[in-house]
């Protein structure tokens, strides 16, 4: 099954024709430029027809004179572009023409379709299933509203030679009944809309970089993601990153984004996890995002053991306030272990694990062998060692958050410098284990290796 994405922006495109943020400045620099989202599917079926794509796929070098069934999502303009049906009659196409979405999308076309056109209008809504030729489309619920709650959906797609896809925006997080609807689909390819980038305060009918991986979790919690489906982000708007960023977001997650035009054979390729990410240390100073980052790295796996090794601070309230918020934002499927035995948790681990931070853990360590009243330093060497062993050894992806020391100032005491040495030397030894390296500045990742 070939699918040419003849569109893979939002509504307003990216960059937006009125816009001089970053983002917008940076793809017009770039000169990348993506229209309204719409496939086209083995030259026959469209899924989705704003008013950009007739000329989108003249950009393409496709024809959409094989076209027979058009499938609306829903009745936003820019997934239903009505014109082109009129364009379709002004050169007499004969072929008869499938015209297949929400009852609220199927009206806004009505008018443009002449007496005489063979053009039949088929309304759905989620739970139909229709037969087109020998592909079967399952309709599923869409988190989407354009008029009423409820006129929005989803498309599942699979051809004839068996390979099947999920064509999903617009929507937000998915339904409940959706995700039962794919359970152990298995999909081929999932082409999942991501509109809102890093803004987070915007309405729920679309997904953002927060939500995005956690979808991407629940499909492969419920099967319809595996090892080998093609996640590609659609719908893109200039709230995310430029496409470089962007690209080195949804790598660890398992997705991509290509350009307009481009073309996916949906069944004939195995994608596997990225190399490369099976340890990862994410440095940075206080309050750069290190943590943040560290935990959108593994936000696409239904399952992650989180390892907090700063401890209960009693009596303090500012402490337990920071801990309520770390743990609000992650999410449900995630499992919380505090401990200072971090070995003992990657040698057992058998879900990816995410440790935050070396800091604490190192503090931890040098209280526990009371090294500053007179205690064994060697005791703590063993155990930097125990931690490294157990890094080469672990199985499962894990990512290591850890404080970056170099770049600040002096410490005034002693202890102070000690401990800066020594987390300096830790951070160099997990540095040394781990495929991959990030420092965070300023929210900003800047990959090291």
């Amino acid at each position: 099954m070939d699918v040419v994405l003849l569109g893979t922006g939002s509504a307003d495109g990216w960059p937006n024709p009125f816009c001089v943020c970053a983002s917008c400045r940076t793809a017009a620099a770039r000169g990348e430029i993506r229209g309204q989202t719409a496939a086209l599917v083995d030259g026959t079926i469209l899924l989705d027809c704003g008013p950009e794509i007739p000329r989108a796929a003249v950009h393409a070098g496709r024809s959409l004179a094989g076209v027979r069934h058009i499938l609306f999502t829903h009745a936003h303009p820019d997934h239903v572009g009505p014109a082109a049906l009129l364009f379709r009659a002004w050169v007499r196409r004969d072929e008869p023409l499938d015209v297949i979405g929400p009852p609220e999308a199927l009206d806004l076309c009505r008018d443009w379709v002449g007496p005489d056109d063979p053009v039949r209008f088929v309304p759905v809504a989620a739970g139909d299933r229709i037969d087109l030729d020998g592909y079967t489309i399952r309709v599923l619920e869409a988190a989407h509203t354009a008029i009423r709650d409820g006129d929005s959906v989803l498309y599942d797609v699979a051809a004839p030679e068996g390979a099947r896809m999920l064509w999903a925006t617009d929507t937000g997080p998915l339904p409940s009944s959706t995700l039962d609807a794919v359970q152990d689909a298995g999909y081929d390819a999932v082409f999942l809309e991501e509109t809102f980038g890093t803004r987070t305060d915007l309405c729920a009918g679309h997904h953002d970089l927060t939500t995005f991986p956690r979808t991407l979790a629940a499909l492969r919690e419920s099967g319809a993601i595996t090892d080998a489906t093609d996640v590609v982000a659609v719908h893109l708007s200039h709230y995310n990153p430029p496409t470089p960023e962007l690209t080195e977001r949804l790598a660890p997650w398992g997705a991509r984004v290509v350009d307009d035009g481009a073309t996916v054979t949906v069944g004939a390729q195995t994608v596997t996890e990225t190399p490369g990410l099976r340890r990862t240390l994410v440095l940075g100073g206080a309050r750069a995002g290190k943590s943040t980052y560290a935990e959108a790295l593994l936000a696409a796996h239904p399952r992650v053991t989180y390892v907090a090794t700063g401890g209960v601070h009693e009596g303090d309230r500012e402490w337990a306030e920071r801990i309520a918020l770390h743990r609000a934002r992650r999410p449900a499927g995630w499992t919380t272990v505090e401990t200072a035995d971090a070995s003992a948790v990657l040698r057992s681990a058998r879900e990816p694990v995410l440790l935050d931070c070396l800091g604490t853990w190192l503090t931890g360590r040098l209280d526990h062998h009371g090294v500053w009243t007179g205690g064994d330093w060697a005791a703590v060497d063993a155990d930097v060692s125990d931690l490294l062993d157990a890094m080469r050894a672990v199985t499962v992806p894990v990512v290591v958050v850890s404080n970056e020391v170099g770049s600040g100032v002096v410490p005034p005491t002693s202890a102070g410098r000690r401990f800066r040495d020594l987390l300096g030397r830790v951070n160099s030894a997990v540095a040394g284990e781990s495929e991959s390296v990030v420092l965070v500045v300023a929210g900003v990742a800047t990959p090291l290796r």
